[in-house]
C-alpha cells in the first residue's frame, strides 16, 4: 500500500449513487506527490474511477478560458465531470459530443467545499470514449457485482477501509447494495438512451 510505488492505480467501478456520497478524501502519505483517494462508503478507495454512462449535457462553464462540464447519467444517479485545459482531451470530447451518447470515463474523484458547509463530488476525466449500449449494460452488471462484493467484505477486520468507511460515514451498507440490485433490474427495462425509465423496486 505504499504511495510511491510507480504504477497507475486500479480504476475503481463504482455507481454514481455511490461515487456521490464519497465525500471524504485522504493520502496514505505527506509525500507532496502521494495520490489522493476518495473513500467509497462500500470500504474501498478510489483514486481513479471508471464509470459508463448516457452523457445527457455539456456545457462550457469556463470564464476566460474552455472549462466543460458534462453530465452523465447511470440507472443510479447523475456524475459530473470537468475537464479544461489541463484534460485537452477529455475536453476536446466534451466539446464534439452531441448529447444524448453512451460514453465511458476514466478519472480521478475530485471533492469540493460549498459555500453552505456540503460536499460535491464529481470526475477529473482522463479519458472520455464514445461507447455502445452493450458496452453501458455489461459495465452496470460488473459493478453491480464489485458493489455487492464490497458490501459482502465489509465487516471483515482486516478490511482496513471499511473501518474507516464506518467511522467516517457509518455502517449502513445496504443502500449501496439495494442500489445495485436495481442497477440491474433496470436493464431489463430500459430503452436506447432512455434516461428517464425508473429502476424497479428491489
Amino acid at each position: 500500500m505504499s504511495g510511491d510505488v510507480p504504477t497507475r492505480e486500479v480504476a475503481r467501478r463504482v455507481f454514481a449513487s455511490e461515487f456521490n456520497d464519497a465525500t471524504h478524501t485522504f493520502k496514505e502519505s505527506d509525500d507532496e506527490r502521494a495520490p489522493v483517494y476518495a473513500l467509497l462508503p462500500t470500504g474501498e478507495r478510489a483514486n481513479r474511477v471508471f464509470l459508463v454512462g448516457t452523457l445527457t449535457e455539456t456545457e462550457d462553464v469556463g470564464e476566460d478560458s474552455e472549462y466543460w462540464r458534462g453530465r452523465i447519467v447511470d440507472p443510479t444517479g447523475t456524475f459530473y465531470v470537468y475537464a479544461g485545459q489541463y484534460q485537452p482531451e477529455a475536453a476536446g470530447a466534451l466539446r464534439d459530443a452531441e448529447p444524448p451518447a453512451y460514453v465511458a470515463v476514466v478519472g480521478k474523484p475530485r471533492t469540493f467545499e460549498t459555500d453552505d458547509g456540503g460536499t460535491n463530488v464529481s470526475v477529473r476525466p482522463e479519458s472520455i470514449t464514445a461507447v455502445d449500449a452493450a458496452t453501458r449494460d455489461r459495465w452496470v452488471v460488473e459493478t453491480a457485482r464489485a458493489t455487492v462484493e464490497r458490501v459482502a467484505a465489509f465487516g471483515d477486520d482486516a478490511n482496513e477501509y471499511a473501518r474507516l468507511a464506518a467511522e467516517r460515514y457509518g455502517e449502513e451498507t445496504a443502500v449501496h447494495r439495494d442500489a445495485a440490485v436495481s442497477a440491474l433490474e433496470s436493464l431489463e427495462t430500459t430503452d436506447e438512451l432512455d434516461t428517464d425509465v425508473d429502476a424497479p423496486e428491489a
